[in-house]
């Protein structure tokens, strides 16, 4: 059930937290978008449709254009999950975005969160 509902969130309504998280801990939403088109692909142009047409979880990653070859990269905790062991593929992504937000907002440099 928390599962289906989180795949059926728009991302346009967690959008704003992620924003917020970073702008409280002094990043930018430019900053954030980068990180957003760094795992997914998405341009900005692309980005602001996917916030402007409400669209879940499940289909933001589906149509992205591309996950970052990099992304096994991203390892560590996330809400009480190591990333690298999340078995749903869905829910993997979700929490590799929200790793790398929370990187974010502790400060960590652009470079290291990007993978570079």
């Amino acid at each position: 059930m928390e599962k289906h509902r989180i795949f059926t969130t728009s991302f346009a309504s967690v959008y704003p937290h992620y924003v917020q998280k970073a702008e409280k801990k002094g990043r930018t939403k430019a900053e954030l978008d980068t990180i957003i088109s760094w795992l997914t692909g998405y341009d900005e142009k692309a980005l602001q449709e996917i916030i402007d047409n409400k669209t879940d979880f499940e289909t933001f990653f589906a149509k992205a254009p591309q996950l970052n070859p990099n992304v096994s990269k991203i390892t560590g905790m996330i809400c009480g999950w190591r990333v690298e062991d999340i078995e749903d593929p869905l829910m993997q992504k979700i929490r590799y975005l929200d790793k790398l937000v929370d990187e974010l907002a502790k400060g960590k440099a652009m470079e290291k969160i990007l993978r570079k």
